[in-house]
């Protein structure tokens, strides 16, 4: 059976702890031609603020799912069509592989299984709230890398690995070395993305750009570029 995001080349990431450009709606966003929108942060969640931007999105006709920080953020809507879950391979702590995640499987009413499917992050930019968080080790060679996306795919069963660069355009050795090292689950790759150029470059390499920050900082016809280019590679 095949995922949502067998079919996807770029994803849109919205940061509800962030306000969007002037004049611009989450409407407007949404109509950008992205495979679908993600809502969710590292910082600054709570369900009000995940609550109100999924309510926006939910209005328009693209797949939107929640990528909650922690599980006291989880939003219980019928708009979502999933929950994407995070766990970082390479973080400093087995906190955030398995400890963690023993309370999101206690969570009010349970976990919707049926729609939520872990990611498996791979964090290489050393200076982003995601790296310092999880005290995750970016000093990483394209052998480590290509075997942690093994590791994910052959031993965990994960469906998604995501290489995350947010905030800093990555290195495409290493993106590259992720995608070598997988043979089904689906590579995400995010982090300074802003173009048609970089989305078309990482696009080379993974399956889906995730573009984030650029929703939020540069427009919707930035983003629209980026539609292009991860449509393109």
């Amino acid at each position: 059976m095949t995922a949502p995001w067998d079919d996807w080349n770029h994803v849109l990431k919205l940061d509800p702890d962030k306000e969007l450009p002037d004049g611009i709606t989450y409407g407007d966003l949404c109509a950008t031609g992205t495979d679908a929108i993600e809502v969710g942060g590292t910082t600054g969640m709570t369900e009000e603020n995940m609550t109100a931007v999924i309510e926006a999105c939910a209005q328009h006709d693209v797949p939107l799912y929640q990528e909650p920080a922690n599980p006291g953020v989880v939003v219980d809507s019928d708009a979502l069509e999933g929950y994407l879950v995070p766990t970082v391979f390479n973080a400093g702590s087995p906190f955030w592989i398995t400890e963690a995640h023993k309370e999101w499987v206690r969570i009010d009413d349970g976990l919707d299984w049926d729609r939520t499917t872990l990611e498996a992050y791979i964090v290489l930019n050393p200076e982003a709230d995601v790296a310092q968080l999880t005290e995750a080790n970016c000093d990483l060679t394209a052998g480590d890398v290509e075997a942690y996306a093994k590791v994910a795919e052959r031993m965990f069963g994960q469906e998604i690995v995501y290489v995350e660069y947010s905030g800093t355009f990555g290195e495409e050795r290493l993106v590259s070395a992720a995608s070598d090292g997988l043979e089904e689950s689906t590579l995400f790759y995010g982090g300074g993305v802003r173009d048609y150029d970089s989305a078309y470059t990482m696009g080379q390499h993974a399956d889906v750009v995730v573009v984030g920050d650029l929703a939020h900082d540069g427009g919707v016809e930035a983003v629209r570029e980026t539609v292009d280019g991860a449509n393109d590679a």
